[in-house]
């Protein structure tokens, strides 16, 4: 079985190799043939994010990932990339911050499980970058707030103990929710199966609702049209 890792083929000789995942094959890589080969890992069981790559053009976990002859292996997209399928994650942080996707004003509501519920599918998001690799907007904008971010912000705007939902609303206006194109290409890749497109347009809803309006949508209406009716008959 051969696959190929950033533009090298390497040969797998090994029969069992073939019913390993990915990031066994990477270690057995590294440790037998390409001591320099660069990559993440973590848990090695799909909770920690870490070993987000691309197989084939489609984001995968390299630990939940069974490796089939003649795969490509490339790192994330649209992020710097570090050394082979190692890349720069420091736009997690930035765009949690730009977002305001925490806890910032803390109510003394009561929690029931019905709020837990709300929030409990966004608050599974590991951090893997699939959803930014896979994202067209970011691909052409870079300063678009990443996917994850924006359904962090949903997950902290929908949660009861937050008072501050303003704040967080004023941030993903520019750059934000109305720029998305809700391709759905991140709940494709999206390994914890969040409906990040689908919050994304409760952002843009919950928006609305407190006065924002889509900045795309020209609302104005010109009174000297003629749509060739006149009931008055003037």
């Amino acid at each position: 079985m051969q696959i190929k890792i950033c533009d090298i083929l390497y040969t797998l000789e090994d029969k069992k190799e073939s019913n390993q995942n990915l990031l066994s094959i990477l270690f057995t890589i590294k440790h037998t043939t390409n001591r320099t080969l660069s990559f993440r890992s973590g848990c090695k069981s799909g909770v920690c994010g870490s070993c987000a790559v691309v197989v084939n053009g489609v984001e995968k976990l390299a630990c939940k990932t069974i490796v089939k002859d003649n795969d490509t292996i490339t790192p994330l997209k649209n992020l710097q990339v570090i050394k082979d399928l190692v890349v720069d994650i420091k736009n997690k942080n930035l765009s949690l911050q730009k977002s305001h996707a925490q806890l910032q004003s803390k109510s003394k509501e009561i929690i029931s499980i019905e709020d837990v519920k709300k929030i409990d599918r966004e608050s599974n998001c590991i951090l893997c970058n699939s959803c930014v690799s896979a994202c067209p907007v970011y691909y052409l904008n870079p300063n678009f707030i990443d996917p994850f971010a924006l359904m962090r912000t949903y997950r902290y705007v929908n949660d009861i103990k937050e008072n501050n939902i303003i704040t967080k609303l004023d941030a993903v206006q520019d750059n934000g929710i109305w720029d998305c194109t809700l391709c759905g290409n991140c709940n494709i890749v999206c390994p914890s199966n969040i409906d990040i497109k689908g919050d994304i347009e409760q952002l843009r809803n919950k928006s609305a609702q407190f006065g924002y309006n889509n900045p795309n949508i020209n609302i104005g209406f010109d009174t000297n049209i003629n749509f060739g009716f006149n009931p008055n008959n003037f």
